[in-house]
């Protein structure tokens, strides 16, 4: 593959920006039926568009200022898995409302008993004629007090070994029994909530996919995720790029400070590898592949990579860094005509942010947290991807299964 992006004159970017002349403030409709919302899916969404026009349709919107509907999880996750294992008549209903981001979605898979292991959950969803009845609770559910809808992880079959008898709800927020208390994180926004289902009735016709096959669409739904948190927005592909700060230096007149310089430069190393392997990503993709341990590995290293972004651009700052509201100088991006770099994380998921430098640096903490935690993710690395054992002995050296099967364990 050729990682070099294409010239400015490419025919690709001509015809974008001819359509973009013609609707400079395109709605979300004409966004989608243009294929410009979801380009890599195959048509009537999209028009299977590879990894290098998809990055120039990233670049061209962004140039132009157009945004795509505000529905990550909706459109990141909810809606490949629909498009996997759905009926055709959860197709017709939730996807381009999905798309077009008439209908917000969020995720309701993490419990608060669960920790890391996910298949350990407790909610359950017990068949009573048509209707499925859930009881349990779920936890750090992001933009569900927004949200119309949201993905359900639930345990159908307390009596199978824990992965098997997980199933995968549509699951409407207005439904009578559940209800939802708010988190406040270390930003004082309310962006994540817990979820409680008492008796709730979710009809049988939004489980999806087979019953007890949950948790083969779960991990389809977080390796989407995985590759959607590491884009190049630095807080899980949202809010300002490693290139954004680096532009704001160029702008201020560069940098004379060679310890700064050096960080600096090796920011930008780290978003070149970054964007080179979610290019690798979206390859595999396009071939039929559903993401594998390379979201794990793009994930790990974006959430480190969004880190080092936020405490640069702190430092940065210098001194007044310390300070509520303080960032590096300067007003990023050429769409954004308010004057204010707010706007780029003022979504539904985070509709009370007013300093966008501030907000990601106290958020970003959460980045090697949320979505899969940094350990979770260098031990898939290293399992699967090293070939290394699940654990080691200390005093045998030998896995603990090994340890075991010797009488050690």
């Amino acid at each position: 593959m050729d990682f070099d992006f294409p010239p400015d004159d490419d025919p690709r970017r001509l015809e974008l920006r001819e359509w973009l002349a013609a609707n400079p403030e395109p709605s979300p409709d004409e966004l989608l039926d243009a294929g410009w919302t979801v380009p890599h899916w195959p048509s009537p969404w999209g028009f299977e568009a590879d990894p290098m026009h998809q990055i120039i349709i990233d670049e061209e919107l962004r140039r132009a200022g157009v945004r795509r509907p505000d529905n990550p999880i909706g459109i990141g996750w909810a809606a490949p898995t629909i498009q996997l294992a759905g009926t055709e008549a959860q197709k017709q209903r939730y996807l381009r409302p999905i798309f077009t981001g008439e209908e917000f979605w969020c995720q309701m898979f993490s419990e608060p008993d669960a920790g890391s292991d996910l298949a350990n959950l407790g909610t359950r969803a017990e068949r009573d004629g048509d209707e499925y009845v859930v009881n349990g609770s779920k936890i750090w559910t992001s933009g569900g007090h927004k949200a119309q809808f949201g993905i359900l992880i639930a345990r159908t079959d307390p009596d199978v070994p824990k992965h098997k008898g997980i199933s995968y709800f549509i699951c409407p927020t207005d439904l009578p029994g559940l209800s939802m208390t708010p988190i406040i994180d270390a930003t004082t926004a309310h962006s994540f909530n817990q979820v409680f289902f008492d008796d709730v009735r979710i009809p049988a016709e939004m489980l999806v996919g087979e019953e007890g096959d949950g948790w083969r669409l779960a991990r389809v739904t977080l390796a989407n995720e995985r590759v959607s948190l590491s884009s190049a927005g630095s807080l899980w592909g949202a809010g300002p790029s490693a290139e954004d700060l680096l532009e704001l230096v160029r702008r201020d007149g560069g940098c004379d400070d060679q310890v700064l310089r050096q960080k600096l430069a090796a920011l930008k190393c780290e978003a070149e590898v970054l964007r080179l392997n979610r290019l690798r990503t979206l390859s595999a993709q396009l071939a039929g592949r559903t993401p594998g341990v390379e979201a794990s590995i793009q994930k790990a290293m974006a959430d480190d990579h969004g880190q080092h972004v936020m405490e640069l651009a702190k430092e940065l700052a210098g001194t007044s860094g310390m300070l509520v509201g303080s960032g590096p100088p300067g007003v990023l991006g050429p769409s954004l005509e308010e004057g204010t770099t707010d706007n780029l994380l003022r979504t539904r998921q985070f509709p009370d942010v007013s300093s966008i430098w501030h907000y990601g640096f106290i958020f970003s903490p959460a980045l090697t947290l949320g979505g899969g935690t940094f350990a979770v993710q260098r031990n898939i690395i290293g399992e699967r991807v090293l070939g290394l054992p699940r654990d080691l002995d200390v005093e045998s050296g030998k896995s603990w299964a090994e340890a075991r099967v010797a009488g050690r364990g």
